[in-house]
């Protein structure tokens, strides 16, 4: 029996190191996404971080993406900024893949 229990308690840290992994992901992916439109916004490094922290909040609306997808969207049209609703969810797509390795490399 404690072959088992070895066996779930190892399961159940697994899925909890997982889950850790994924929140710090998404929440560093807000933040590269939120710089990223920052930038294209034209807004300086400090406002720049401000909007960045404001985009990791947003999150924290509901579950899923949406929420994160929808703020930077109304934010980037009411700045007048040339960028499309794809290529926000582009950088999405692509910056979960360069959130994921940061938090992996470092540690």
């Amino acid at each position: 029996m404690s072959a088992f229990d070895d066996r779930e308690k190892g399961q159940e840290a697994k899925f909890a190191h997982d889950s850790e992994l994924r929140f710090r992901a998404e929440a560093r992916r807000n933040k590269l996404l939120g710089l990223w439109a920052a930038e294209h916004m034209g807004l300086s490094e400090e406002h720049a971080r401000a909007y960045a922290a404001e985009v990791v909040a947003a999150d924290f609306e509901e579950a899923g993406d949406e929420d994160v997808f929808r703020k930077i969207s109304s934010d980037i049209k009411a700045k007048g900024a040339p960028v499309s609703d794809d290529m926000i969810r582009n950088k999405m797509a692509e910056l979960v893949a360069v959130a994921r390795e940061q938090i992996l490399t470092e540690g």
